[in-house]
């Protein structure tokens, strides 16, 4: 009989790439596990990260996320991370392979999405595979949700 507490998954924060959706075309997404000193679990906790720089990078057959900043936690002391240092992921060998013959073949890019809490209390982080958007394309994707603002107004405003 498995008697673990599960917290409540609301009270934690959700850290999210808002530029991503912008910036890249997604293909496709996964959820991975990240390895994490406990200073790091607790900022996390306080909302404290920042992912808008972040990219995954392939290093001796594992996936590694750099540019993940997140801020030291207030009451860690000498036992403090670094910011800026690089994480690694956790996913299915399978997988990590996969996304390797992605990323070197056709010029991808691992993004993380945004990182949260699951029901367990782990942290998790979905990434997602992308192809970096031309000038262009960003523009049209701007007046798609400038079109789709004005739909909603008229709608509302007929109703």
């Amino acid at each position: 009989m498995n008697t673990k507490k599960k917290r409540p998954v609301n009270d934690s924060p959700t850290i999210l790439n808002r530029r991503a959706r912008y910036e890249y075309e997604l293909l496709q997404e996964y959820e991975a596990g990240i390895v994490l000193m406990s200073t790091e679990v607790k900022a996390l906790r306080e909302g404290k990260a920042n992912i808008q720089e972040a990219f995954a990078v392939e290093k001796n057959e594992e996936l590694w996320l750099h540019q993940l900043h997140i801020s030291e936690y207030k009451a860690g002391n000498r036992f403090n991370h670094a910011p800026l240092r690089p994480r690694k992921l956790l996913l299915h060998r399978r997988e990590i392979k996969k996304m390797i013959g992605l990323l070197q073949t056709k010029g991808l890019t691992l993004i993380p999405l945004k990182i949260y809490f699951n029901e367990d209390g782990r942290v998790k982080i979905l990434m997602a595979l992308g192809k970096g958007k031309k000038a262009h394309d960003k523009r049209d994707s701007e007046k798609d949700r400038d079109w789709q603002r004005q739909k909603e107004r008229i709608m509302k405003h007929d109703v």
